[in-house]
């Protein structure tokens, strides 16, 4: 059986203000929620969701929904409105009934989610067919991702477990030194065998995701404080300025100074 394609009513990026939330609510269409950066707790018919950075939600039309900050954290989402006309689509035979669809931050569904955002609000058959594109793929890859993960063996998912909490690990702790024996020890694997799983997981080896860290908060630092670039250098695990300027200018083609001098004009 076929049907028809979806109609995205609404996409965008969406910075919540301080005191923001979503009262009790039910809407006529899917939703896909997905989180920039921070938290938030979700709850639907009943049943509360602790979403953070790189979690992807989904509801069904009519389903009774809210939302609620937490004190003190952001909250930045993608939000994707969408329905399917008057065909039933059997979408939780898809994506299953839990709505939380799992973490995907790094992820290539990650990035659809990003480019068919970008492609909403541009004007043009083009980008609305993309729009449409986009959203069938990311409907048939979370399917496929879903049915990976239900047939993995239990190992398979201790495994990935493992290098999850390294990725973590690192993210939480990129300001100091951080030794290969440090994760082995974390994670009770071989120094190769994480190096080969975190490569199949996130692209990277742990190491280069240690730099890609510490290049993203080093140019937080450099644009939101008034810090030098030694004192930069040092927050995010360099003892040494050379080193550190050496690092970033071969990541990003560019100086860290050089970088924000592109960005900020008087």
């Amino acid at each position: 059986m076929y049907f028809f394609p979806p109609y995205i009513t609404l996409a965008h990026l969406f910075h919540s203000p301080a005191d923001w939330g979503i009262p009790p609510r039910r809407l006529s269409n899917y939703q896909f929620q997905y989180v920039v950066d921070g938290m938030a707790e979700y709850e639907i018919e009943g049943h509360t969701i602790m979403t953070r950075r790189g979690d992807l939600i989904y509801h069904s039309p009519y389903q009774l929904h809210e939302l609620r900050k937490l004190p003190g954290e952001p909250y930045i989402c993608l939000s994707i409105l969408f329905h399917f006309g008057d065909t039933e689509y059997p979408l939780e035979q898809l994506l299953g009934e839990n709505r939380l669809l799992g973490n995907f931050h790094g992820q290539a569904i990650e990035k659809k989610l990003t480019q068919l955002i970008t492609h909403y609000h541009q004007p043009g058959l083009t980008h609305h067919s993309q729009c449409q594109g986009l959203l069938m793929e990311l409907l048939s890859n979370l399917s496929n991702w879903k049915e990976e993960r239900e047939t993995k063996t239990e190992g398979q998912q201790k495994i990935k477990t493992k290098v999850v909490l390294i990725r973590n690990f690192i993210a939480a702790h990129y300001n100091r030194e951080i030794t290969h024996h440090e994760l082995e020890e974390l994670s009770g694997l071989s120094r190769n065998y994480i190096i080969i799983k975190f490569r199949s997981a996130f692209g990277v080896t742990p190491f280069e995701y240690l730099s890609r860290v510490r290049i993203e908060r080093a140019k937080e630092l450099a644009l939101q404080t008034k810090m030098s670039i030694s004192e930069i250098a040092c927050a995010v695990g360099y003892a040494d300025v050379h080193t550190f300027g050496r690092m970033f200018k071969n990541k990003m083609g560019t100086s860290l100074s050089q970088f924000c001098s592109s960005l900020v004009t008087d």
